[in-house]
């Protein structure tokens, strides 16, 4: 079972156990100890500078993708395959991503409270669970808040992206409309709206004349804030400025070579996954990138097995080119969905929603390669009325949070001011420390 008390490992933190060690003279940092605090110690070489998210809408079935249990009950037929990690073994569709082993962790026992999809995906994506007093922003709108060095300047394009966009893309939530991200489809085809409809000088008058409008509208109102905010003049600027940028050419793979796109699937999510890399190249801090079709309440294993076709190449490649790019260790890349599915195959050969110990897969960024976080048990009961009592190291999926954020140099602890006056934590989680130590 998870412990997050204080004084508990996990809850542990560099500012602790500095502040303790300062007061003791050091003698009595343990090696355990100095390791944890030189792991939060950050070091700016070494910290990941992006994030890239496999978003799996719908729920994929860890048993047939990251956390498979052959020969058991539970697998109800599916079948294994060997990793290049020793020891770990995947589902028998992810040949490519198995080949990558060496460098894609496990968090195997993730949970969560929430067994609906529109909650799920809130929480997985916030790291919160739904208040309807407030909407928190998704990990993409806080890496964007909170980082703004010289290189966030120099990229003209939004710094976070949704490629293939699905129910719920990223949002700022109480930090602003500025922080959404930026929705585009499939990178083949020409993004949306990017050419003016007119000429240069009909562009400058109408822009001249919306200017005016909106100065003088604004006077009525006693320059207010909130009125103010509401012009979208933010979106205005950044559109302009986007819109002649050499730097779209990153959304660009069709000019790609044939080999190089093909690499990662003849598919729209393959396409998406070679533009987030070239994203990430122009200085992107986060893109997501969306392959739904996962909700397998029936026919589960043929249909589990097609959307894997589609994300093993994908997945593998992008972990493969960022290696040879030697990006992988300054961007981190996250790969689940919102929970996972039940142990057992229902009646109509599906399996259902299951929040109680699911896998996400994480790479580069600090995150070590070839490692399994947390274990699920080969034996469920259909009566289990405690399951997640059967589960060892399980971490909720507020930690994830924590470990990126923290990750990223962003003190992941600090409290901001919402509209509504309240102050909130940035993440409530902990950092998983055995993903990241040396």
């Amino acid at each position: 079972m998870e412990d997050h008390s204080c004084g508990s490992i996990e809850h542990i933190r560099r500012r602790t156990l500095l502040k303790m060690a300062g007061l003791s003279g050091l003698s009595w940092l343990t090696p355990l100890g100095t390791a944890l605090a030189r792991h939060s110690e950050h070091n700016p070489s070494k910290r990941p500078l992006s994030l890239i998210v496999l978003w799996l809408e719908g729920a994929p079935s860890q048993l047939e993708t990251f956390d498979p249990h052959p020969d058991t009950e539970i697998a109800a037929g599916s079948k294994a395959i060997k990793s290049r990690a020793p020891g770990i073994l995947l589902g028998e569709g992810l040949v490519q991503t198995a080949e990558q082993m060496d460098s894609i962790s496990l968090v195997r026992a993730l949970t969560s409270r929430e067994g609906d999809h529109e909650r799920a995906i809130y929480n997985i994506k916030t790291g919160f669970r739904m208040d309807p007093t407030l909407k928190h922003p998704s990990i993409g709108s806080i890496i964007c808040h909170q980082l703004h060095t010289d290189r966030d300047r120099t990229v003209d394009i939004p710094r976070h992206i949704s490629i293939l966009p699905g129910q719920m893309p990223g949002r700022g939530g109480y930090l602003g409309d500025q922080f959404d991200a930026f929705k585009v489809n499939d990178p083949v085809n020409p993004i949306s709206d990017i050419n003016a409809w007119v000429d240069d000088s009909e562009q400058k008058s109408r822009l001249k004349d919306l200017s005016f409008l909106d100065k003088h509208f604004l006077e009525r109102n006693k320059n207010n804030k909130a009125v103010a905010g509401s012009l979208g003049t933010h979106q205005q600027q950044a559109a302009l400025k986007m819109m002649s940028s050499e730097q779209l050419e990153a959304f660009n793979v069709k000019d790609v070579s044939e080999s190089e796109r093909l690499a990662y699937g003849d598919s729209p999510f393959g396409r998406s996954c070679l533009a987030a890399l070239r994203l990430i190249e122009k200085g992107v801090r986060c893109v997501e990138v969306t392959l739904g079709g996962w909700d397998t309440h029936a026919n589960n294993h043929e249909l589990q097995a097609g959307r894997i076709n589609v994300l093993d190449p994908a997945f593998a490649n992008l972990i493969k080119e960022l290696k040879k790019r030697d990006l992988l260790e300054t961007t981190m890349v996250v790969c689940g969905g919102e929970f996972g599915r039940t142990p057992h195959v229902n009646p109509l050969g599906g399996r259902d929603h299951w929040p109680h110990g699911f896998s996400m897969a994480m790479a580069g960024g600090g995150v070590q390669g070839g490692r399994v976080i947390g274990e699920t048990s080969p034996i469920v009961s259909k009566t289990e009325t405690k399951p997640k009592s059967l589960l060892k190291d399980s971490h909720p999926v507020k930690d994830i949070h924590a470990t990126i954020l923290s990750q990223m140099g962003i003190d992941y602890e600090q409290e901001l001011d919402t509209p509504i006056g309240r102050p909130l934590a940035v993440c409530e989680g902990s950092p998983i420390t055995s993903l990241l130590d040396v």
